[in-house]
């Protein structure tokens, strides 16, 4: 089989939405920002922004571009400058993310609903014809949305190396899919603790970690490539259904955002602890961790974690540290809490304007 690998400058179709509306340079990146942005906050999809800002669809057309080699000027610009908004992102306002996520959470998850929100209104004027399809299609995505935050899908696949390509291929769903999350789909097929466990012991037992993570990355390539390509089609061709599941997932997606709320377990909620804590569960020293995650565990940290997470392994420690419990806001928390909902939904709602039938640009 002989791949041709081609650089396009120009290949438009006639009738495709994603060609004849190009975002413009500032638009993409302030996508990849938010984007990334979004990829800091728990239980928010960086896909959810992009459907929100209006950049889904050249979002699909340059994944699948891309996993096909046909490296369009469009696509690679897109894609670069889209990047370029998520580093920037995830370099400058990681730790205020998480500082907020941890002290302040009903501040981002308030501004986060409102800028999930105000994309309805872009994805509402994809929905013509309105018709049986559309409907069904929202509750298919509104649906699986809800499943998903009920927690009403539980199996456990074996680790054998097909089944493990299928579990690479469904978590790579959360790479296109917006409001789906790859580790969620990695604990709902009972396959967490085996694909994170072969990520942290490919240093000492290579063979053993390849084992698993080599199918479990062509699953996710075939996953990715093949799905993009496949919402491609049918974006071109049943466009208002599929808007419709995407509306779907867009305003289920809403349901693991209540802002009032504390995590159950603090310590867990944060990425990094709840790391040097699984790690110290598995047996790795105190001098490893503290150079790995820069956290030190004295004497009776080390006991109390022992005693508190020592029979459990890294699926159900992220679990638990998914686990909030609600509280009741003060008077001024929930004003200012319904003003950033307003702020987040103008942001995304006056960027899905700008992005609306506009002309090709530069960026695309």
């Amino acid at each position: 089989m002989i791949i041709a690998m081609t650089i396009e400058t120009n290949t438009s179709q006639p009738g495709s939405e994603a060609d004849n509306t190009a975002p413009g340079v500032s638009r993409v990146a302030f996508g990849g920002f938010l984007m990334g942005l979004a990829n800091l906050v728990p239980g928010i999809s960086g896909g959810t922004m992009i459907l929100a800002v209006g950049l889904y669809e050249r979002f699909i057309d340059t994944i699948a571009n891309l996993t096909r080699l046909r490296l369009r000027r469009e696509s690679i610009l897109f894609a670069l400058f889209l990047g370029f908004g998520g580093i920037i992102a995830v370099l400058g306002f990681s730790g205020i993310a998480v500082d907020l996520v941890r002290d302040h959470r009903w501040v981002m998850y308030s501004l986060f609903i409102g800028m999930t929100l105000g994309g309805i209104p872009l994805i509402w004027s994809f929905l013509k014809p309105f018709r049986a399809g559309v409907v069904l299609g929202f509750l298919a995505g509104f649906g699986l949305m809800l499943a998903q935050f009920l927690e009403l899908f539980s199996t456990r696949l074996p680790d054998t190396t097909p089944w493990l390509a299928l579990a690479g291929l469904l978590a790579a769903t959360s790479m296109v899919l917006p409001g789906i999350s790859g580790a969620y789909v990695l604990l709902i097929l009972g396959l967490y603790e085996t694909v994170i466990g072969s990520v942290s012991t490919l240093r000492t037992d290579i063979p053993g970690s390849l084992g698993v993570l080599v199918p479990v990355g062509v699953g996710a390539v075939l996953g990715i490539g093949g799905l993009s390509n496949l919402l491609k089609w049918l974006l071109a061709r049943h466009s208002a259904p599929v808007h419709g599941v995407l509306l779907g997932l867009l305003v289920g997606s809403v349901f693991n955002l209540y802002p009032f709320e504390n995590p159950l377990h603090p310590e867990l909620a944060d990425r990094n602890t709840r790391k040097a804590i699984t790690a110290l569960v598995q047996g790795d020293d105190v001098e490893s961790i503290e150079e790995r995650f820069d956290i030190w565990f004295d004497d009776t940290e080390c006991s109390r974690i022992e005693s508190a997470y020592g029979d459990m392994g890294p699926a159900d420690i992220k679990m638990l540290g998914d686990k909030t419990v609600t509280y009741k806001p003060e008077m001024g928390q929930a004003v200012n809490a319904v003003l950033l909902l307003i702020a987040g939904f103008l942001i995304t709602w006056l960027l899905g304007l700008t992005g609306k039938n506009k002309p090709n640009s530069t960026a695309g």
